[in-house]
């Protein structure tokens, strides 16, 4: 086994540097040991690449990833230089349109641009994050859709009394939610939870930057125009607005938010409310009560976040008819999928060469077994893909290619 050398990389900093193979070349993988000296760097080449680990697993197969992977320890050091002696520039986005499940502007950052996101998270986010409410939920380790569904099932059991009396709940949404976000009332948010002059900089360059500025679109002039003209960033003054595709986005906006959440809690003193990006509901007995915090809510969101609710998907009602939340519908005894959900999955795998359907079927039977009452929904699933010659487990939680699938389930 090669021995571990110690190296300066940069002033005040020296490293332990062990050799990390990935497909392409390889990266030294650095465990920051402080000089006596020298006051340190902020980050490590270390922290560098596992920044770029974490952004490669969702983002691989990308053009400017494949292009930054050709030299990757060589742009890794360059861009270490960069951002250390205050060079550092972000570049190009890509625009596109995406048309599920309505026609959505997408501003996605180039790869090298979504490591320093990532190389901030990993910074930052531990600790804003402990900030945040358990009942905030998406874009958190371990707060998923399943994380919200359970959590608001438990609100739900605990207000009725585990289903034995009534109560109401309020459905909220905001209106065009990230193309409003105002980025000065969210620099004074950010500026508050981090301190470190430099890593706040760093947090203020990314959440400033219009990608308006430079970037190419991927997708026809027609495509574009689908989308209404008060949901599109390039509609928004300079100041408003985050790009919905990048890391960052998702982690500002939970900032942001987490204005309301404290707001819920604290001023409204709702016991139960939950919140998954721009959705919450809250629950209570009195439906009187739940309609006097729909208006301290209006009055709240202009006056501190510059923010709207959509009126036109405001509900409040009786829970015992069921709560559509995070694309499943919880009723009395049981969660079950959302049809749009449902329907939309067997049209994706309907429409999908057979050829490279294993993934995509596999996640769709991931995302069904999330609802309690969820056999009859994979059974569809299973048909549509029996239809296609794919094989199922008896289980029907899991797709092959060779074998076709087990009638004995199918006609239950």
């Amino acid at each position: 086994m090669t021995k571990p050398s110690t190296q300066r990389t940069t002033r005040g900093i020296r490293t332990l540097r062990t050799a990390t193979r990935t497909s392409t070349t390889r990266i030294a993988a650095t465990r920051r040991e402080q000089s006596a000296d020298v006051t340190a760097a902020p980050f490590t080449l270390g922290d560098l690449a596992q920044a770029y680990f974490d952004c490669r697993k969702a983002k691989r197969n990308s053009r400017s990833a494949l292009l930054f992977e050709q030299n990757l320890e060589r742009n890794l050091v360059q861009l270490q230089h960069e951002l250390l002696n205050g060079t550092y520039k972000i570049g190009q986005s890509i625009c596109f349109v995406i048309t599920h499940p309505k026609p959505r502007e997408v501003w996605a950052a180039d790869f090298r641009d979504r490591i320093v996101h990532h190389l901030m998270y990993n910074h930052i986010a531990t600790a804003i994050e402990a900030q945040f409410i358990a009942d905030s939920c998406a874009c958190i380790k371990g707060r998923g859709t399943l994380y919200g569904a359970n959590r608001l099932e438990a609100k739900i059991r605990s207000a009725t009394q585990n289903w034995k009396q009534d109560c109401y709940y309020l459905k909220c949404d905001l209106a065009n939610f990230f193309v409003s976000i105002d980025k000065n009332i969210l620099a004074e948010l950010i500026a508050k939870k981090v301190s470190d002059p430099w890593w706040l900089a760093l947090t203020l360059k990314i959440l400033h930057h219009d990608p308006r500025q430079n970037y190419q679109l991927r997708c026809s002039p027609h495509t574009l125009n689908k989308v209404p003209a008060h949901k599109r960033l390039y509609s928004q003054p300079a100041h408003k607005g985050l790009a919905i595709g990048n890391l960052s986005s998702q982690f500002f906006a939970n900032i942001y938010l987490n204005e309301l959440d404290q707001f819920a809690k604290h001023e409204l003193k709702a016991r139960h409310y939950i919140r998954y990006v721009d959705d919450f509901v809250i629950l209570h007995e009195s439906a009187q009560w739940l309609n006097d915090c729909y208006k301290k809510i209006q009055k709240f969101l202009p006056e501190r976040l510059a923010a709207q609710l959509n009126t036109s998907k405001t509900i409040l009602q009786p829970v015992s008819r069921g709560v559509d939340f995070v694309g499943q519908v919880i009723k009395p005894w049981h969660r079950t999928t959302r049809k749009k959900t449902l329907n939309h999955a067997l049209n994706q795998v309907a429409k999908k060469p057979a050829t490279e359907l294993r993934e995509t079927a596999n996640s769709y039977f991931g995302l069904l077994r999330q609802a309690t009452n969820n056999f009859q929904a994979r059974r569809k699933l299973a048909k549509t893909l029996f239809l296609k010659g794919k094989a199922v487990n008896q289980n029907l939680t899991k797709t092959y290619g060779k074998y076709l699938c087990h009638r004995s389930q199918l006609n239950q």
